[in-house]
């Protein structure tokens, strides 16, 4: 019996932490003084160079500070130059290691987190990183100085407080597994960062200033708003510590940005940079190819992963009064055909898109199951009812719906029933309310991509009666708009993630959907939703997790706030031969970019041909 009490003890007290990682499950991979990251080779050599282009709608940028709401930041600057307590890996979803810090502890009422700094944790200028500099950034960060998705990503954050000169503690207004991982993933900059005459200035007015980091990588040049280079520190402080044992091989890392994928993709074909990946289904089929693909100077291939599906979808700004009814938004989903858009414009290259958590667990299924109604039965006031009298809704089929046996034209007939319910009718060669007024559509777009996309749609949406537009814009023209929430219809990719948290307040929260500048766009204000989203961020266990997920996706889908679009189950990549080595170990999680920027290296000649133009400009 005393030995049971014991391991009980053992059991209750213990956190879901060890002194070098935390673990929002408990489930740590490596171990205290891991050599390296298996998916890493540790011998890489250094030198060469990559150039590539973001991947990303950025045509420009104009300023340094990523961390501000006004403005496009340069590409690269978060994960090159900024670093952080903690660091996440491409082969576990909810453990970080040591990366500034060199030790976390969790409180045993899981209240705190204290983080035990590096010694010799450096920033770009020489001076030491040290625990009043994590509070600095702490405090920046919460403050208007900043875009408003930190405030509501640190919100349960109540206090950062500086214990001695390498220790900080970060306080909680609750227990949440999650906040160790969110909190030892705060970028941290020096206090030095656009200073004056002595003077720190606001956050939001340093715009221009170049960064002073700890990371691997400074700016290097800069052709302003176009190109923008990193060049490795050679002093780094992490080169040998075990979680950069192997990663960001390259002396120099390159984007270049250009106005359009036409360009880009011609760019890449002359060797204007080495690597890119395509988003388009069409063009890959199509344009990724020639003389240079079939001698093998350039690789195309499509790369398995274990990635979650990314969310994309038309979404609806609710805002706006003619798309505050669930059936009006229900009916111009309807409308979308697409099989015939998979076969006839994506090369039978996609699958549809049916919730907000993508080819994961954490996918909604047919009715729920009791765990899901445990949490949605106290909500059932706030609820629709078809949310437990129906199976969760599925995009239609347009060819004989296997499940329902209906094709397009039937879908177009239910479209017309519910916009004759919600008090839309079709006369006077128009879609018309009780006033008479029209029912118009905006589609806004930055690069014409989804132009192909949209057409075909529209035609189905003109035969219920809506006046349709398609409108292209420039991306900085766009992004302001959609920092004030002035549109009516846009097309947006959410990256999937393997455990889904805090970030989802700042997309589908209420008092996100009032703050400007949030990743809200569809206005979602539902107090269903929003007690749903506590459950999501206060699991214990990632069954809880995947419980509370499944009923959020549930009701979102069931509100209809966004056409779902398609996705693909590869990476589809291209990038120069002869340039670059790969790991042999692939990772589980991974996006190609930061896949690339931090595993690969530089081939012999690559490195041979950026040392020489050094010493030449020496």
């Amino acid at each position: 019996m005393r030995g049971l009490l014991f391991l009980l003890l053992i059991c209750v007290c213990c956190p879901s932490w060890a002194g070098h990682a935390y673990a929002q499950f408990g489930d740590v991979k490596y171990p205290s003084k891991f050599h390296h990251f298996e998916y890493v080779n540790p011998d890489a050599p250094k030198g060469g160079e990559l150039v590539l282009v973001p991947p990303s709608r950025l045509s420009s940028f104009d300023k340094y500070n990523p961390f501000t709401l006004k403005g496009n930041a340069a590409p690269g600057l978060s994960g090159l130059v900024f670093e952080t307590l903690l660091t996440g890996t491409l082969d576990e979803p909810t453990t970080a290691y040591g990366l500034l810090a060199e030790d976390v502890s969790v409180s045993a009422d899981k209240r705190s987190v204290t983080f035990r700094l590096r010694r010799a944790a450096r920033f770009h200028n020489g001076a030491p990183v040290l625990a009043e500099d994590v509070k600095y950034a702490f405090d920046k960060l919460t403050s208007k100085e900043a875009a408003p998705q930190f405030r509501t990503l640190y919100a349960e954050v109540i206090a950062c407080k500086v214990l001695d000169a390498l220790t900080v503690r970060f306080e909680f207004a609750r227990a949440n597994p999650e906040l160790p991982l969110i909190v030892g993933n705060l970028p941290v900059f020096s206090r030095q960062w656009g200073m004056k005459n002595g003077t720190p200035q606001p956050l939001d007015k340093i715009v221009t200033d170049l960064p002073i980091g700890s990371g691997p990588y400074k700016v290097g040049r800069v052709v302003f708003g176009r190109d923008i280079s990193y060049d490795r520190d050679p002093d780094y402080w992490g080169a040998d510590v075990n979680v950069r044992r192997g990663l960001f091989n390259f002396d120099r890392v390159t984007y270049r940005l250009y106005k359009d994928n036409t360009a880009q993709l011609e760019g890449f074909k002359a060797g204007e940079f080495d690597f890119i990946q395509s988003f388009i289904a069409r063009e890959w089929a199509r344009a990724y190819q020639g003389k240079a693909f079939n001698s093998g100077q350039l690789i195309k291939r499509e790369l398995q992963h274990g990635n979650a599906g990314d969310f994309q979808g038309f979404l609806f700004n609710t805002r706006l009064p003619k798309f505050q009814d669930v059936r009006v938004r229900e009916a111009i989903g309807l409308a979308m055909d697409f099989e015939w858009m998979n076969r006839q414009l994506f090369y039978n290259a996609y699958r549809r898109v049916r919730g907000y958590f993508v080819a994961s667990d954490f996918e909604a299924t047919d009715m729920p199951d009791a765990a899901e109604l445990a949490l949605l039965g106290p909500l059932r006031a706030q609820l629709a009812p078809e949310v437990f009298t129906q199976p969760v809704p599925l995009p239609p089929h347009t060819e004989l719906d296997p499940a329902s046996g209906q094709t397009l034209r039937d879908h177009l007939r239910q479209a017309k029933a519910l916009l004759a319910q919600a008090g839309w009718t079709y006369r006077d060669g128009a879609l018309r309310n009780a006033q008479g007024d029209p029912f118009t559509l905006e589609f806004l777009d930055n690069s014409g991509a989804m132009g192909r996309v949209v057409t075909p749609y529209a035609k189905n949406l003109e035969k219920l009666g809506f006046k349709v537009n398609y409108k292209v814009i420039d991306f900085a023209v766009l992004q302001k708009r959609l920092d004030v929430f002035d549109f009516e219809i846009i097309s947006n990719r959410n990256v999937g993630s393997e455990s889904p948290g805090t970030e989802l307040m700042e997309r589908f929260g209420s008092k996100a959907a009032g703050t400007e500048g949030s990743g809200n766009f569809m206005g979602i204000q539902d107090l269903a939703v929003d007690a749903l989203l506590e459950q999501v961020i206060s699991a214990r266990t990632r069954p809880q997790l995947i419980t509370a997920a499944r009923a959020l996706d549930r009701v979102l889908r069931h509100g209809h706030y966004a056409v779902p679009h398609w996705y693909g189950g590869v990476h589809r990549v291209a990038w120069r031969n002869g340039r670059f080595e790969q790991p042999t170990v692939t990772p589980r999680y991974y996006q190609p970019e930061a896949w690339a920027v931090s595993t690969w290296w530089a081939t012999r000649d690559n490195r041979a041909t950026l040392a020489a133009q050094s010493r030449a400009k020496d």
